[in-house]
């Protein structure tokens, strides 16, 4: 065989082994990886693969690029120094750390930090937006490119309890919602220079929920979904213009999932949504109320979806109806949101028990569970057949064996 082809093939094993996870919730906001293989047996010796203390606390999400992964904290007594942080996925070796004082207000509720907000990537730039509302970009080698104090231009963008909104990028523009009951925006940032190429008033709420980046399967466009409590708004990631608005209310904390053109709304239970025509309401295919979530976003996996309550029941509802086919009891309380790898569930509670859920059995099936030892409030992420998870104090990867 030639090197030519055993160097193409070796290319390709690579790509396919760390596929992205640019944002929260992953690439295509449903919280699933179908092809990923996952330890379902979970046992420390064999399958912590690395785990490496952090700087500072933190609720916000590791994103993955290739063999990097990035993620944020905030330290100090005010939790004024903001961290963003570069491991290689392979070995957990730290490649680099930056570290940048926060010029907004780092008053947040003691449960949550000033990290909370989890960072996103185009594959060529990391953008990391924390509470204080100081968003920097940084290229993948962590050169600061540009840095927004938004604050400065937006003094009233804050609220007591702490932001939490995480960041998407998609058409050259980094989405933000800054949201509160007194400024509350949506900004479109250039992702090259740090200019904004659009804002967008929002309704006067206090919003935790992130923006879900989706791709219309009829258009290939991509589109942006806003949530809040009036609703969901879908815009044009380039330049804010609305393409569709949802207005029957959502909350401001579980934030939307996608699956192939549909988003599931946490909206009186959850709503199933489908946009159709530009300029005109989506199509309600459904809405179920005993899939309800609490604190954790959906995951949608093939043609189920999946929520966790706030008494830490999981159920299982079917994407055609929204009949719910099970329910499952956890061990919680849950902040973090579950993640799926193919059809098995992974989700840690907040005491740091890391449990994994075999959705396919009949009645779904708890069928492994580790503890990790600290209080873990951050949703996972998924590449290459691994679990990256953290608490305020490590960030673990998780492969191998069964």
């Amino acid at each position: 065989m030639s090197r030519l082809i055993l160097t193409t093939l070796a290319a390709t094993a690579s790509l396919l082994a760390y596929a992205d996870w640019p944002h929260f919730r992953g690439a295509d906001g449903s919280g699933a990886i179908p092809d990923a293989v996952l330890p379902t047996s979970l046992d420390p010796k064999r399958n912590i693969a690395w785990e490496i203390p952090l700087p500072g606390r933190g609720l916000s999400s590791p994103i993955i690029v290739g063999d990097r992964v990035f993620v944020t904290c905030s330290s100090g007594p005010k939790q004024a120094r903001l961290h963003v942080l570069c491991f290689r996925a392979s070995d957990g070796v730290k490649l680099w750390e930056r570290q940048f004082f926060a010029t907004g207000r780092t008053m947040c509720h003691e449960k949550t930090s000033v990290a909370a907000n989890s960072p996103a990537t185009d594959g060529q730039r990391v953008f990391a937006l924390f509470s204080s509302n100081d968003l920097v970009a940084l290229d993948l080698d962590g050169n600061l490119l540009w840095l927004r104090a938004l604050t400065l231009d937006y003094p009233n963008v804050s609220n007591s309890l702490g932001m939490s909104s995480s960041l998407v990028v998609a058409d050259g523009t980094v989405v933000a919602q800054v949201e509160n009951d007194t400024q509350p925006l949506a900004l479109g940032i250039d992702a090259a220079t740090g200019v904004n190429r659009w804002r967008l008033e929002r309704p006067k709420m206090a919003n935790w929920t992130s923006p879900i980046l989706y791709t219309d399967p009829s258009t290939g466009q991509k589109v942006v979904a806003l949530q809040s409590g009036k609703g969901l708004l879908g815009i044009e990631p380039a330049t804010g213009k609305e393409l569709w608005n949802y207005a029957e209310g959502a909350s401001t904390v579980p934030s939307s999932a996608a699956a192939n053109g549909v988003l599931y709304v946490p909206s009186s239970g959850i709503t199933a949504i489908k946009p159709t025509s530009p300029g005109q309401p989506p199509t309600q295919l459904w809405r179920a109320n005993t899939l309800r979530p609490g604190t954790s976003s959906p995951a949608v996996f093939g043609d189920r979806v999946y929520t966790i309550n706030g008494a830490g029941v999981l159920s299982c509802g079917d994407t055609k109806d929204g009949n719910r086919v099970w329910q499952l009891r956890l061990k919680g309380p849950f902040s973090a949101s579950p993640v799926m790898a193919g059809r098995f569930l992974y989700v840690p509670n907040e005491a740091g028990l890391l449990q994994v859920v075999d959705t396919s059995k009949p009645e779904g099936e708890l069928v492994s569970e580790m503890d990790l030892g600290q209080t873990i409030l951050s949703t996972p992420a998924i590449s290459g057949n691994a679990l990256f998870l953290r608490s305020d104090g490590k960030l673990w990867k998780v492969s191998g064996g069964t």
